[in-house]
């Protein structure tokens, strides 16, 4: 069996879904048809604040709220919107969102840079 290290994953994933440079990802935020996603860890979110209006579901967690069969799914991903990801620079919302498309989530994607690109483009981030 071949290993693989994480930055192979990561290119692996890169290779396989949909980034969004923070310019385009933030052109849909808002939209009715789109969740975006915060995968990063809770101290994360606490010390940096999250895109307004972003689900919080760290990256250990997703899996589980996107299922629908799971005792802890949440709503916002059963609707058939458009998840947008992203985590702290691309790397775990890339892995993510493969994992996603391979559960049969059709339109799943991340941002490319994580949040320090949405907060440089722009974004509105709330404090939680």
């Amino acid at each position: 069996m071949t290993t693989k290290s994480a930055k192979d994953l990561v290119a692996e994933a890169s290779r396989t879904v949909e980034a969004l440079s923070a310019e385009e990802a933030l052109a849909r935020l808002g939209q009715p048809d789109t969740v975006f996603v915060d995968v990063r860890e809770g101290e994360e979110v606490r010390k940096s604040g999250k895109v307004k209006g972003a689900v919080h579901v760290p990256r250990g967690f997703l899996e589980f709220q996107v299922d629908p069969s799971s005792p802890t799914h949440k709503a916002e991903f059963s609707a058939g919107k458009r998840l947008v990801l992203y985590c702290g620079s691309g790397n775990r919302s890339a892995l993510a969102a493969k994992t996603l498309k391979e559960m049969g989530v059709e339109h799943v994607a991340h941002v490319d840079g994580g949040f320090p690109a949405l907060e440089k483009a722009g974004a509105d981030v709330e404090h939680v």
